[in-house]
C-alpha cells in the first residue's frame, strides 16, 4: 500500500460515502448468502428435490447446492477482481452488486420440483453459480476500496465495517425466514419462502444508488497513472501468482478457520439444532439471529482493537479462541436448554467473528500492493470459501452422521481448521513486515504489535 504521507488527500465526505457504500454492499451480499443458507437448511430440500428422497438425503442435497455457489466464487472473484485491478474498483463493485442481487431475486421466481421436475434444481444451481460469482469479488473489492481511501488512523475500523455488515446481512436473511416461518399452515412451503428472495430487489436498489455515487480511489488512480507512464501493462492475475504466491498461501491459510466457523455455526447449526437435537425451528433461527447481531457489533469493536494492537495479533487471538471453543460449542448445544443454545452460538460465533472479521480486512489488504490488491484479497478469501466454507455444512452433516449422531468429529474438524489459521498467522508475522513494508500501511500497525 502506498505510503500514507504520499497518498492523495481525500475529503471526509468521500470517506463517508465509501464506508457507507461498502457496508451496504456487504449487507446485500450476505443477505443473499445468509438467506440461501437458511433456505438450504429449511426449505430447499423438500421444494427442489424429489419427494422420494429421505429427509436426511434431501438435506444433504440442499447443502450441496449451498456448496456449489462457493465453487463459482474463486473464478468469479478472480475475473471481476482482475477487471477491478485494471479498470477500476468502482465499476467492478457495481457489477458484483447487480449480479448478486439479480440472481437472488430470480431464485424467488423459480418453479419447484413438483412443477417442472429436474429443471427446478438445475435452474437453482445456475442462479446459485451466478450469485457466487458476484459474491466472489464483493467483499474483497470493498475492503480494497476502503483501505485505499480512509485515513491511516482508521484503517482497522474502516476495513472491519464491511465484514461486520456481513453479520447484519445474515441477520436480515434469518429475520426474513423467521417471519415467514411463523405464518400459519403450509404457507412457508407454498409461497412464503419466495418473499425473502424478492425483498433482495429492494435492498439492491438502495445499494446501487449509494454505490453509483462513489468516486474511484485516489490510490488506484495513482497506480494506473504510474503503469500508463511506464507503458508496461501487466495482467494482475498473472502478476499475482508469479510474484506473490507466498502472500496468497498465507492469506488463504489465515482464512480457513474463519470460513469453517462461520458456516458450521450459522448454516449447519440450524439443521443440527432442529433435526439432531429435536428443538423447534424458531429456536434455531432465533439463536442464529442473536449471534449474528452480536457478531456485527463485536466486528466493529474488533476493527477498533485492530487499530490499537495490529491486524495479525487480533486475527490470531480470534482464531485461537475459536479453536478453544470448538468442543464447548457442541457441549452447550447438547444440553437442549434454549438459553444455553443461544449462549453456545453467541460465545462461539459472535466472539470469534468479532475478532477475526475485525482484523482480516486490514491483514489481507496488507499482503498485496495496489496493482494486484483486489485480485490478491479475492483469491485468499474465495479459495478458502470454496475449499472450506462452502463444503463445511455438508462435511459437518456427514461427520455427525458417520459418528451416529455424535458431534465430536465435527468439533474436531472445526478445531483443525482453526489450528491451520493460527499456524499461518504465526508463520506470517514476519513475512508482511519483511516483504511488504514498502506498500502496506497495515504492517506499520502489525510491526508495532509484534514487537510490543
Amino acid at each position: 500500500m502506498q505510503d500514507t504521507q504520499d497518498r492523495p488527500p481525500v475529503s471526509p465526505e468521500q470517506e463517508r460515502r465509501v464506508l457507507v457504500a461498502g457496508t451496504v454492499g456487504s449487507v446485500v451480499e450476505w443477505y443473499d448468502f445468509g438467506l440461501y443458507g437458511a433456505a438450504s437448511a429449511l426449505v430447499i430440500g423438500p421444494l427442489f428435490f424429489s419427494g422420494d428422497l429421505s429427509p436426511a438425503a434431501a438435506t444433504m442435497a440442499s447443502f450441496a447446492t449451498f456448496a456449489i455457489g462457493f465453487f463459482a466464487r474463486p473464478l468469479g472473484g478472480l475475473l471481476i477482481a482482475n477487471f477491478g485491478d485494471r479498470l477500476g474498483r468502482k465499476p467492478a463493485l457495481v457489477f458484483t452488486l447487480v449480479l448478486m442481487g439479480g440472481s437472488t431475486f430470480l431464485m424467488g421466481c423459480l418453479p419447484t420440483y413438483e412443477q417442472i421436475g429436474l429443471w427446478a434444481p438445475a435452474l437453482l444451481v445456475m442462479l446459485r453459480l451466478l450469485q457466487g460469482a458476484g459474491a466472489g469479488a464483493e467483499l474483497a473489492g470493498t475492503m480494497t476500496m476502503i483501505s485505499e481511501t480512509i485515513r491511516p488512523s482508521r484503517l482497522g475500523f474502516g476495513t472491519a465495517m464491511p465484514n461486520a455488515a456481513t453479520a447484519i446481512g445474515s441477520a436480515l436473511g434469518i429475520v426474513a425466514f423467521l417471519v415467514v416461518a411463523l405464518l400459519p399452515g403450509d404457507v412457508l412451503l407454498t409461497w412464503g419462502w419466495r418473499v425473502p428472495f424478492w425483498l433482495s430487489a429492494v435492498i439492491l436498489a438502495v445499494a446501487y444508488f449509494i454505490r453509483h455515487r462513489v468516486e474511484e480511489t485516489p490510490e488506484f488512480v495513482d497506480a494506473r497513472r504510474r503503469v500508463d507512464e511506464a507503458d508496461h501493462r501487466k495482467v494482475p492475475m498473472w502478476e499475482l501468482f508469479r510474484e506473490h504466491r507466498g502472500a496468497v498461501l498465507l492469506g488463504f491459510g489465515a482464512m480457513v478457520g474463519h470460513q469453517a466457523m462461520s458456516y458450521i455455526t450459522t448454516t449447519f447449526a440450524l439443521t443440527y439444532i432442529r433435526d439432531d437435537l429435536g428443538m423447534p425451528q424458531t429456536l434455531a433461527l432465533s439463536a442464529s439471529l442473536t449471534a449474528s447481531v452480536v457478531g456485527a457489533l463485536l466486528g466493529v469493536g474488533g476493527g477498533i482493537l485492530t487499530d490499537r494492537l495490529g491486524a495479525t495479533r487480533v486475527f490470531t487471538l480470534g482464531a485461537s479462541y475459536c479453536l478453544l471453543m470448538s468442543f464447548p460449542l457442541f457441549l452447550l448445544l447438547g444440553t437442549t436448554v434454549p438459553g444455553l443454545i443461544v449462549l453456545a452460538l453467541v460465545a462461539t460465533y459472535s466472539v470469534s467473528f468479532g475478532l477475526m472479521a475485525g482484523a482480516q480486512g486490514l491483514y489481507l489488504v496488507g499482503l498485496f500492493p495496489a496493482e494486484v490488491r483486489f485480485s490478491g484479497v479475492a483469491t485468499c478469501r474465495e479459495l478458502a470459501g470454496t475449499l472450506i466454507g462452502g463444503p463445511a455444512p455438508l462435511i459437518a452433516a456427514a461427520l455427525v452422521a458417520a459418528a451416529g449422531g455424535a458431534p465430536w468429529l465435527c468439533a474436531l474438524f472445526l478445531a483443525a481448521c482453526c489450528a491451520v489459521s493460527v499456524a499461518c498467522l504465526l508463520l506470517g508475522r514476519g513475512y508482511s513486515a519483511r516483504r511488504n513494508a514498502s506498500h502496506v500501511v497495515g504492517d506499520r500497525a502489525d510491526t508495532r504489535a509484534e514487537t510490543a
